[in-house]
């Protein structure tokens, strides 16, 4: 889409919404891993390979 518009008045909110929505993307994934790591440890028997014992 940059590539097509040639108005600075255009390309820069285009710019910036990219950068907001690049930074929200890394953000969620940050959460989820945290929630991921959170319930591994509340799901110790259910979730956890470490509990089966050979």
């Amino acid at each position: 889409m940059l590539s097509l518009v040639k108005e600075s008045d255009v390309r820069e909110p285009i710019k910036f919404l990219r950068a907001r929505e690049i930074v929200h993307f890394q953000r969620f994934g940050e959460a989820l891993r945290m929630v991921t790591e959170d319930m591994d440890k509340k799901n110790f028997y259910a979730f956890n390979p470490s509990s089966c014992i050979k």
